[in-house]
Parts: C-alpha cells; sequence; structure tokens
C-alpha cells in the first residue's frame, strides 16, 4: 500500500484507489466474495469495506446475492467492451508482425475471472488455420496462454482458481490433475513460455508468453495445426512472442500513465 505522503505527491485518491482494489481483488477471486474474504484478501477494515461496496453497488458497479454475497455488477460489462476495443487496438502492430514472420494465427487474450477471453485476433492467412473468435472464453488450464498468465500467479491464487473450476476435460490431453498442473507451471515459468498440446482442440497446437508489466493479465499466443506449429517454429516463436510481449507492456504503460 502507498503511503499518505506518496499518493499526495502523485495527485492519488484514496478512496477511488481503495474501490478499484476491491473491484480487482473480486476479479481475482472468481467475480464474488464476501465482506470477510474481502478485508482479508485486502487488509482494509471492515466497516471501510462495507462503504465502499455499497457505494458500488448503488453505482451498478457492485450487485449482491442472495448469499448477501457481492458479486461484479453488469455496468462494469461496458467498460470492459471499451478497454477490450482499446487492447486490440494497441496489440494489432505487435499481432501483425507476429503473423507476417511465423504464419500462423497470432492472439491477445486475458484472464478475465477463472476464464481465459481473448482480446485480439490477427489470423493466419493459410486457408487452413484457427479460427478462435474476438470474445471466446475458454479454461485456463487447457491452454498455453492460461498456462502463461497462471504461471505468473501465487500458487494459492491458482489452487483457488482450479478448485473453483474443477480442471473440465476438453480433450484426451488436457491436464486434469491439479499436481501435473503445478509442474506445468513451474516449467512454463522456468523456460518462461508454455505450449498447449492439443489440450483445447486436438490437432492444434499453440506456444504462448504472459505480458510483463501489464494493467491486466495478458498474453501473447501462436496457434495453428499441429503438423505446421513444429518444434522448429515454437523455436523461432518465442523470441518473436517474447519482444511483441514486451513491445506491447511498454505501449500500454504509456497509455496508463498518459
Amino acid at each position: 500500500m502507498e503511503t499518505e505522503s506518496s499518493r499526495a505527491r502523485s495527485g492519488g485518491v484514496q478512496s477511488v484507489e481503495r474501490a478499484f482494489g476491491l473491484l480487482e481483488t473480486m476479479a481475482d477471486h472468481g467475480g464474488s466474495m464476501g465482506l470477510s474474504q474481502l478485508a482479508t484478501a485486502s487488509h482494509l477494515p471492515l466497516p471501510t469495506i462495507h462503504r465502499i461496496v455499497r457505494t458500488l453497488v448503488d453505482l451498478g458497479y457492485l450487485r449482491q446475492e442472495p448469499s448477501r454475497r457481492y458479486a461484479l455488477g453488469p455496468r462494469l460489462i461496458r467498460l470492459g467492451e471499451s478497454s477490450s476495443t482499446m487492447l486490440s487496438t494497441w496489440a494489432r502492430p505487435q499481432l501483425t508482425h507476429l503473423v507476417d514472420e511465423l504464419g500462423e494465427s497470432a492472439n491477445l487474450a486475458m484472464l478475465d475471472g477463472d476464464q481465459i477471453v481473448y482480446v485480439a485476433q490477427v489470423p493466419s492467412r493459410h486457408s487452413m488455420r484457427m479460427f478462435t473468435e474476438v470474445g471466446r472464453r475458454v479454461w485456463a488450464h487447457c491452454t498455453a496462454v492460461g498456462k502463461a498468465v497462471l504461471a505468473t500467479l501465487p500458487e494459492t491464487t491458482v489452487r483457488d482458481m482450479l478448485q473453483r473450476t474443477g480442471m473440465p476435460m476438453q480433450t484426451e490431453h488436457t491436464i486434469t490433475d491439479p499436481a501435473e498442473f503445478g509442474r506445468e507451471l513451474t516449467l512454463t515459468a522456468d523456460r518462461g513460455y508454455a505450449i498447449d498440446e492439443g489440450e483445447q482442440e486436438i490437432g492444434v497446437r499453440c506456444v504462448a508468453v504472459a505480458v510483463p508489466d501489464a494493467p491486466s493479465r495478458l498474453g501473447l499466443s501462436i496457434s495453428g495445426p499441429s503438423s505446421r506449429v513444429t518444434d522448429d517454429l515454437v523455436a523461432r516463436a518465442v523470441p518473436l512472442l517474447t519482444r511483441a510481449a514486451r513491445d506491447l507492456s511498454e505501449e500500454l504503460s504509456g497509455q496508463t500513465r498518459a
């Protein structure tokens, strides 16, 4: 947490920072939490959380469920749609360069709650290519971009997410054992990239990296038929993806400061 003096120097408003912090905390925990959970996760006093939550409910950014838990509200949808459009615009140069260099479809995706959502894509120019459409939601544990993003998160956060989702099997290659998946994330973190070996769709291979220091949990990937996404192509793709992710991170950081 920032000190009062550093916040004053930056011109920050504490109540606004706390409100957005609570929204992000809820998003990290699947979009629904009780007040006591919020207090534990945010380290804020319960009365403070209650005041902020009631204001967010009144504005439509949160809603109270019959269980008395709070969930992200429908008014956030419009903000999310607008930000996704802007993300697509900022990422297009990097995605286009990846397609020009590698020949396969390039994607930008983000972790939204417990799922991965695709927010931008430049398709391959091959007649046989991936048709993952923008807006599609998939489980994080069976995609390369999901693995790349999850490998940057604390183990407890990942474990809680997998417990909520249940790790459903999409193909015969999907990893559904938490321990095995943990080893996969360790490997991903060590080498700096993730691979989906037909775990979301049979015959499709993807390689992905996380976007570092991004305001959202983002990942870049290329995907295509396993016959074309060979080990040699993966070796060529990883440094290009890493550079594109770094460039996009710098672009987003500049937009955030502006």
